[in-house]
């Protein structure tokens, strides 16, 4: 078969398998009230930590980590949201809802923006002009920099952008890209880090060249530190920091490191949705996929199937690795590391 038709056939047998679990399970034909129910319920227990942290009840590392985990559970809803998959009808309730996510997980892109860069991953996965992907350090060879930079959407993306950029350039030069949508790419990718996303990273900047100066000063005396302004200004943001930037920062940096590493680049045969994605289920990787809700599990899953919640995602995801194991889809390709995530060998 042609990868099209393996394509339509794994398409088919995966709605098939939903079709029957929602009708065994009727309740989960309740979209949107699932949907608001797992929103209002992260929002109230991450707040409540926080409340408890606050009044010194719950240590700052289980706040740290139960809080990640949530907000892993939140970026799912949200990219349920930019696939308007919960009150598409009801602007408000929707806008609302995916407004509180953004707020609560601020290292990401204004999801309004970020809906336009996902979109287009979806049309143009693995391709050089995939910019939701690259800002995320997929195709990258992996050193330290990768490592470093992977949960940084401002500074690391600051130092790949010119190479971004010309790649863009170059595609719409080849015709693989509209000039209007190269343009439009270029603006979602800078107007979405404006101002929440920079204002964030450069508090958790601040904070670690902060807690740095302290430790230097303690061991070794060095004299140097940041002026009673920024320390007043750290001091007046410590809850935001730890109730909801530290909290991310674990978050995005497992988020990133799976789903950089499930996605193929640069070699991904235009329209060939086989060849996009691999699930990512070895055990080591269990410590990253819990704070981004096992996304290297489903998120391959969703290239095939994308009009569908992530919650019936994990609910049916057997059935699923099934049927893409049949048709010749990847798992656990490990050698995506050494092949700085092309689909074939690099010669």
């Amino acid at each position: 078969m042609t990868h099209q038709e393996r394509t339509s056939k794994i398409r088919k047998e995966i709605i098939e398998s939903y079709k029957a679990l929602k009708s065994k399970y009727p309740l989960l034909k309740y979209q949107n009230a699932i949907g608001l129910s797992i929103f209002l319920l992260c929002v109230g227990v991450s707040l409540l930590l926080g409340y408890l942290w606050y009044i010194d009840v719950v240590p700052a590392w289980i706040l740290i980590v139960v809080n990640a985990f949530l907000f892993g559970v939140l970026h799912e809803l949200e990219h349920d949201l930019i696939h308007y998959m919960y009150f598409k009808g009801n602007k408000a309730i929707h806008n609302v809802m995916l407004f509180s996510v953004w707020i609560l997980r601020p290292l990401t892109l204004n999801p309004w923006f970020r809906r336009t860069l996902h979109l287009h991953h979806h049309r143009f996965s693995g391709t050089l002009h995939d910019v939701e992907e690259r800002g995320v350090t997929n195709g990258e060879k992996w050193t330290l920099k990768r490592l470093l930079f992977t949960p940084d959407l401002v500074l690391g993306n600051l130092l790949r952008v010119r190479g971004l950029f010309s790649d863009i350039k170059r595609e719409v030069d080849n015709g693989n890209l509209k000039f209007e949508t190269a343009h439009k790419l270029k603006l979602c990718g800078v107007f979405g880090l404006i101002p929440l996303t920079i204002v964030s990273h450069l508090i958790l900047y601040f904070f670690g060249a902060d807690l740095l100066l302290d430790f230097l000063n303690r061991k070794f005396e060095i004299g140097f530190v940041f002026p009673a302004m920024i320390k007043s200004i750290l001091s007046w943001c410590s809850p935001i920091i730890y109730i909801i930037l530290l909290p991310n920062l674990l978050r995005q940096f497992c988020l990133h490191f799976i789903t950089s590493n499930l996605h193929y680049f640069g070699d991904v045969e235009k329209g060939n949705v086989i060849e996009q994605t691999q699930i990512l289920t070895v055990w080591w990787t269990y410590p990253f996929q819990i704070f981004c809700f096992f996304f290297g599990w489903t998120h391959g899953i969703h290239h095939f199937v994308v009009n569908e919640s992530f919650y019936v995602r994990h609910i049916a995801r057997k059935k699923a690795h099934e049927i893409m194991k049949a048709h010749g889809v990847r798992f656990n390709d490990m050698g995506t590391f050494r092949r700085a995530n092309r689909f074939n060998e690099i010669s």
